[in-house]
């Protein structure tokens, strides 16, 4: 069987161009084009490109695209079981009579086009329904074969593997989790005893924690399926228990977007925590180097994520804090992260990290982590912005095209590893110090600068009461 190649994860091309690959019978019914380049189809047409036959098989960005955006007009496993039907129909595989030289030209191609599926989108197998049809069909394949079975043990193998690493990634994530709240509750239960170990006092290296940092945004990038990012758009119809199923798929995403939060409030309670007003201005500096150290690696996110923690109120509210602080490099970020015409500072310097990453010659000039949630606005406009069907009622491929350049950018991204050294205590740290609530932020602040107006004092003293009473 051919070996299927690693996807490269950069669709090169405005769309689908007919001339570039084999095709199957000229004048297929249900396909338009637009100078040669697939514009629009009825989703059975679509289904139909997406099979494999002896003389034709589908150019892979066709097969990206359309696996990610199909998602929005049918469930995956009505789709594979729509696929394990057209195969064994299209070529007679559940047929014992049938030709065996024809099965043996064809198999290879199933076989790519299951494995694709399995590699890219291997979270949709975690459906069982979606794993019958798989072996099913791969069944059929392999029966009387040695090679071809040989081929589906190894395709069948790696995506377990794939499923275990991600069991075991998000049990990883829930015992992360349960101990940050832990921590935190036993800092309320005891604040005075809160002369907890802050960052600073763990590394006082700003290069070295912006490159711990670094290594969690890639790793949970990692986990991230491109499907989420669709799956995310898909109607959620209460009494449609398969798309609130689907729903949940984008567990990793939303808690990559939970990371950024973390990563703010934990910034924010680190400078607000010291008694001494000299500390929390060292610790403000530390983090606006820190932040350069994460723009001038590649990360965004982090970058962002500590100047939000920065520019929360608790935090800018501190004006003889922020008095002792040099802030000029800060400014300098700020400008780089400012949202005015739609992040243009911020989009340049992705565009330039993104050319140097593809002449990249080490690995650490690879690294591109770009601000989250602004990744997803754009996505979610340009879903919300296009229509999924045309007025003929034909699936607006085009629009899927955009969507799967913009998937695809983050596919490379994610696929990069982090060349740094890994600091498990300064990991842990990151992952599980105690972060403030809003609340619990503001009686920290107004405990460090007294409140300066009516307004202040009185948040001051529903906050005292508040808080103080569920200890």
């Amino acid at each position: 069987m051919p070996q299927t190649p690693p996807f490269t994860g950069q669709l090169n091309t405005g769309g689908y161009n007919k001339n570039l690959y084999q095709s199957k019978e000229e004048g297929y019914p249900g396909l338009f084009y637009h100078d040669n380049n697939l514009v629009s189809g009825s989703l059975e047409a679509l289904i139909h490109h997406l099979v494999p036959t002896v003389d034709y098989y589908p150019d892979r960005t066709y097969i990206f695209t359309f696996l990610l955006s199909s998602r929005l007009f049918i469930h995956p496993y009505e789709l594979m079981s729509k696929v394990c039907h057209l195969c064994m129909e299209q070529q007679r595989l559940g047929d014992p009579q049938a030709d065996k030289m024809r099965v043996r030209k064809i198999a290879p191609k199933i076989l790519q086009l299951l494995t694709e599926w399995t590699e890219t989108f291997a979270y949709d197998f975690r459906d069982e329904r979606m794993m019958r049809s798989l072996k099913e069909l791969t069944h059929r394949l392999a029966n009387g074969d040695e090679v071809y079975r040989k081929a589906v043990g190894q395709m069948s193998q790696g995506l377990i593997r794939r499923l275990t690493v991600l069991s075991q990634y998000e049990e990883a994530l829930v015992k992360i989790n349960a101990t940050a709240s832990e921590r935190l509750t036993a800092l309320k239960a005891k604040p005075q005893a809160a002369i907890q170990r802050d960052m600073l006092s763990i590394c006082n290296d700003p290069f070295t924690v912006a490159q711990q940092l670094t290594h969690i945004e890639l790793e949970r990038l990692s986990y991230i399926g491109p499907e989420e990012f669709v799956q995310a758009f898909v109607q959620k119809d209460p009494l449609d228990n398969d798309r609130v199923t689907d729903h949940k798929k984008a567990s990793n995403l939303e808690a990559y977007v939970e990371w950024f939060n973390r990563l703010s409030y934990l910034v924010a309670t680190e400078i607000c925590m010291p008694v001494k007003k000299k500390h929390r201005a060292r610790v403000i500096e530390f983090f606006i180097d820190v932040a350069r150290e994460c723009f001038n690696i590649g990360n965004f996110n982090s970058l962002m994520a500590i100047i939000s923690g920065m520019n929360m109120s608790p935090v800018s509210r501190l004006k003889k804090t922020w008095s002792k602080v040099k802030t000029a490099k800060f400014d300098i970020l700020e400008h780089q992260m400012d949202p005015s015409s739609n992040f243009y500072n911020y989009r340049t310097a992705l565009r330039g990290a993104t050319q140097r990453s593809i002449t990249a010659n080490s690995s650490r000039e690879k690294i591109v982590i770009p601000f989250f949630s602004l990744l997803i606005k754009d996505i979610y406009f340009l879903n919300e912005g296009c229509a999924n069907r045309l007025q003929n009622g034909h699936v607006n491929f085009e629009k899927f095209w955009e969507l799967a350049k913009q998937v695809s950018k983050f596919m490379t991204w994610k696929k990069v590893e982090c060349p740094f050294e890994k600091d498990r205590k300064i990991l842990q740290y990151l992952l599980t110090a105690p972060a403030f609530t809003e609340d619990a932020l503001y009686l920290a602040s107004y405990e460090s600068e007294g409140p300066e107006n009516n307004m202040e004092k009185d948040r001051w003293k529903s906050l005292r009461c508040s808080l103080f009473s569920r200890l």
